[in-house]
């Protein structure tokens, strides 16, 4: 009978969490805290902590969560972009992924709050270089600028929701269609988002109204999405398997097995075609993202 206290000690001791660092930014309550072999940025939120990013510390490359490694994706699409835009830079472990991946991009991450950024490069190794730099913006504002400018992107992710607020601007017709144009010749446009409420319907809509047919990834034991839209023809799933082949090696060092991948990106219409498009005057994505 003894054995059980000592056992119980030790679950304790395996799951009690050690906060490193607490601020307020000008948008949120942020931590930075540490617990099972793992260092996460935690966001506090209504329904509770939401893990916006978390690193092995003992093997910070590889990605923790299935939906980071699903952003992937994308490059089943463009395999070799050269120019990049993130928006939402959370710890940094997709663009510092990018980085590693193709060291010569170009990589603009669009964040914000800067508080996340300085977070990002004292606790989870994220790191500038001449041709991978943080804009602080917001997002919309940032992408007018950019079309003003004639910009063109290889690859464009979408990543500054989480589970608690959506910022609704950047989920309208409007929005994506400005997205769209910043899209090159062989431009992807990839979203992380959900699939367990009534914005699934509304947002499914918008995006096919804006891009016509999209991947939308889903896989088991996660509840986000991935949306895989692009100006152009989709690629076959034949297609699909012999890039997915080619990047396999380079992506298994980050815990990406992405040749699971193409057979779970489908094209079928899989939510009600009768929901209202998210518009600049309609966007209530908070709202359905409450409602299952």
């Amino acid at each position: 009978m003894k054995l059980l206290p000592l056992l119980l000690s030790a679950f304790a001791a395996s799951t009690s969490a050690k906060t490193v660092h607490q601020e307020r930014s000008l948008y949120q309550n942020i931590s930075v805290v540490e617990q099972n072999g793992r260092r996460c940025l935690v966001f506090a939120a209504v329904r509770g902590d939401q893990n916006q990013t978390c690193q092995y510390l003992d093997h910070s490359q590889k990605l923790v969560f299935p939906y980071v490694r699903m952003v992937l994706a994308g490059l089943l699409v463009n395999p070799e972009p050269q120019k990049i835009l993130m928006v939402g830079l959370g710890g940094g472990s997709v663009p510092t992924v990018l980085r590693r991946l193709y060291p010569d991009a170009s990589i603009d991450i669009v964040e914000i709050d800067p508080a996340v950024e300085k977070v990002a490069k004292t606790y989870f190794g994220f790191e500038e270089d001449p041709k991978m730099q943080v804009k602080v913006s917001d997002a919309r504002v940032f992408i007018k600028r950019a079309q003003l400018q004639k910009a063109q992107y290889d690859l464009v992710i979408l990543d500054a929701f989480n589970g608690d607020y959506i910022p609704e601007h950047l989920m309208t017709q409007e929005f994506l269609q400005e997205t769209r144009t910043l899209l090159g010749k062989s431009g992807v446009l990839v979203a992380n988002t959900f699939s367990t409420s009534k914005l699934y319907d509304h947002e499914s809509a918008t995006y096919r109204q804006v891009f016509g047919p999209f991947f939308n990834f889903k896989m088991e034991n996660t509840q986000n999405r991935v949306v895989i839209a692009t100006a152009a023809p989709l690629p076959s799933e034949a297609t699909l398997q012999q890039r997915a082949a080619a990047l396999a090696e380079r992506l298994a060092p980050f815990g990406v097995a992405i040749e699971e991948y193409p057979p779970a990106l489908s094209t079928a219409t899989d939510w009600d075609t009768g929901a209202r498009i998210l518009t600049d005057q309609y966007s209530p994505a908070n709202l359905l993202q409450r409602q299952e």
